[in-house]
């Protein structure tokens, strides 16, 4: 069974920095694309960040120029630099990855259980 995990979530100040960890581990084949994914209370899960195995990226309007999504791909991690966090931010942040497990197999997308972040004075 696939397993991501993320970490680095916490409590900062308006205008300070977090950097979020999501590390895949189990069977994998390989992996297509990782993003992260924030869930503000009472709002609907939306895309902060993307990035594809070619290393191409996208970002949500909101957190476009303050956020940075990198990954490792030995390591099957993929990272979310933020910085200048405002309490818009605050959220449960997920990361998901589309991974195939076997050649020739279809991929199939995986989720982590959240990390919480608070931005807050």
């Amino acid at each position: 069974q696939v397993q991501l995990v993320e970490s680095g979530g916490g409590l900062v100040q308006p205008g300070g920095s977090l950097r979020l960890s999501c590390a895949a581990s189990g069977i994998i084949y390989s992996i297509s694309a990782m993003a992260w994914y924030r869930q503000a209370p009472g709002k609907e899960r939306e895309l902060v960040a993307g990035i594809t195995s070619g290393g191409s990226t996208n970002y949500a309007d909101s957190v476009k120029g303050r956020f940075t999504i990198s990954k490792d791909n030995a390591k099957n991690t993929v990272y979310l630099q933020m910085n200048s966090l405002k309490p818009e931010d605050t959220a449960v942040y997920y990361c998901t990855a589309n991974i195939k497990q076997q050649r020739l197999r279809s991929g199939a997308d995986y989720w982590g259980q959240g990390t919480q972040v608070t931005v807050s004075s």
